[in-house]
């Protein structure tokens, strides 16, 4: 009894999920070919640029202060020097000393800060963009009768039929054969 009720269970999904019209989608594919993909591209480059303009200046401050610890080092060395000098050159390198922690510790701490906004910066255009291609794949499987448009990625097998990545492409006016980052067709040809 049991037997027959597993089966028939088996069949009642089965015929289930034949009735519903799936789809799969490579969205790297579209993210790469998505209008503002260059543009956020260049921002984020631009970016990148800036915060390492900034940190170039702060290590070539860090330079400047290590050039001026050896110099009062090199000072520290004059044997002809009486004690009250040698007292104050010493208490000098050690202010340099602190100064060129100082600088370090906020080079570090500036870099990892850099790093983080641009990670931000990078997400939140990532998400524009991918909000804006969700709603044209949302607008897609309305108007052609699809129940379920999956990202390719996280299937284990999808025949490459059920894909609607090119039709998509062509919605937002992109010859497939030429679009960015898509993976050709291994069977191409045959």
């Amino acid at each position: 009894m049991k037997k027959i009720i597993a089966i028939a269970a088996v069949a009642v999904c089965a015929s289930a999920f034949a009735e519903l019209k799936i789809g799969t989608v490579d969205m790297m594919t579209l993210v790469r070919n998505h209008k503002s993909y260059e543009t956020n591209k260049k921002l984020l480059q631009d970016a990148e640029k800036d915060y390492q303009k900034k940190l170039d200046a702060m290590r070539a401050d860090i330079d400047a202060i290590q050039d001026e610890g050896k110099k009062i080092a090199d000072q520290a060395k004059n044997p002809m020097l009486a004690q009250a000098q040698k007292d104050k050159i010493e208490k000098d390198l050690i202010e340099v000393q602190n100064r060129f922690v100082g600088a370090q510790q906020k080079l570090r701490s500036e870099a990892m800060e850099s790093q983080q906004k641009l990670q931000e910066f990078e997400t939140r255009l990532l998400k524009v963009t991918t909000d804006d291609i969700r709603a044209m794949v949302n607008k897609y499987a309305e108007k052609n009768g699809y129940d379920i448009i999956v990202e390719s990625t996280v299937t284990a097998f999808a025949k490459k039929s059920l894909s609607v990545t090119d039709d998509l492409l062509r919605e937002m006016g992109v010859d497939p054969k030429n679009a960015k980052g898509k993976e050709k067709d291994k069977d191409e040809g045959k």
